[in-house]
């Protein structure tokens, strides 16, 4: 986050006092402009066939971003929300292109980052961890295929997305990574609380990123998104039933009020506009340099996980606002 006089954080690399350190958490990031034109970025975007990461795309490459939006099973272009993606995109002012990303197949993500890093001319300067599942139910009924698929998708792919970009980034010390995690990443409910435990161990190991990267010119900015009507309901609903009919009898009884209220939530009606998040992201890309807070709730009503982070930034304060990792604490939070 940064304080009232916008100073650059790369340039604060001296440690500062705890209480200093905390009162320029508890003032928050001010607010963005949004921008008019993000010509000459570029942003690789995984999980765009739907949802947050579809929309991103289309918003930021009209206001002139090169967008490489990546997706699964690409079926060489053929796939219909690919040929959809680049029909919408036909027209804005920046270029919308396809490459095929799997996040929990490494091999994928090596060659789609390079192919992202050859449209762009070399090192990305945004990456979006986007491509993400939510499956639900009481955590007993959580089998290992469940466990999984959510930690593989949510934790794992992110971080793997997070290594591969890092040394073009890292060869130009500028970059910005931009993982959308969740209220939930922050806030434990019943009946979700593996979905919660990806999106903790996501904001967990990207904050330690953000200190660890201060010194080499990268950023991180966790994106932390409630409740909006997107596809990751409709997919999360299918799998979650898959979950439930691979369990035993005995247990879906023991749990039969559980899996009633998993059901008639993933179901629930959410109203809030999911062009939020896009309009989010385009600010963070337009901030410059060392002004990026290290994170940004997006919703209409963020109160909790507003008044969290500023709880847990005031105990991050404590302990490492003194010390070895006091110049990388502050970069990060000034």
């Amino acid at each position: 986050m940064r304080d009232e006089v916008s100073l650059n954080r790369r340039a604060l690399l001296g440690a500062v006092s705890v209480a200093a350190t905390a009162t320029a958490m508890a003032a928050g990031a001010a607010t963005a402009q949004a921008p008019t034109s993000l010509a000459g970025k570029s942003v690789l975007i995984t999980g765009s066939s739907a949802g947050f990461g579809r929309l991103t795309a289309l918003h930021l490459a009209g206001l002139g971003a090169t967008v490489i939006a990546s997706m699964r099973n690409l079926d060489g272009g053929r796939r219909a929300e690919a040929v959809s993606l680049l029909q919408e995109a036909k027209g804005l002012s920046g270029k919308v292109h396809l490459v095929e990303i799997d996040v929990t197949k490494p091999e994928q993500i090596k060659s789609g980052v390079a192919q992202a890093e050859r449209i762009a001319g070399g090192g990305l300067d945004v990456l979006l961890n986007n491509a993400g599942i939510g499956i639900s139910g009481p955590m007993e009924l959580q089998d290992d295929a469940a466990l999984e698929l959510q930690m593989q998708t949510n934790l794992l792919g992110s971080l793997r997305m997070a290594r591969a970009v890092l040394p073009g980034m890292r060869a130009r010390r500028a970059g910005l990574i931009v993982p959308v995690s969740s209220q939930l990443g922050r806030i434990i409910m019943p009946n979700i609380g593996a979905y919660c435990s990806s999106k903790w161990g996501l904001e967990a190991a990207f904050e330690a990123m953000a200190y660890e990267l201060a010194p080499l010119g990268v950023e991180v900015t966790i994106v932390q998104p409630g409740g909006y009507p997107t596809r990751i309901w409709e997919s999360g609903s299918r799998t979650v039933e898959a979950m439930f009919a691979r369990n035993e009898p005995e247990r879906l009884q023991a749990y039969a009020q559980h899996v009633a209220m998993t059901r008639a939530s993933m179901r629930a009606p959410r109203g809030a506009d999911p062009m939020d998040i896009p309009r989010a992201v385009a600010e963070l890309m337009a901030l410059p340099a060392g002004q990026r807070p290290l994170r940004r709730p997006v919703h209409p009503n963020t109160t909790l996980s507003t008044a969290v982070n500023k709880a847990m930034a005031g105990f991050q304060a404590q302990a490492l606002g003194q010390g070895p990792f006091a110049p990388w604490h502050s970069a990060v939070t000034t």
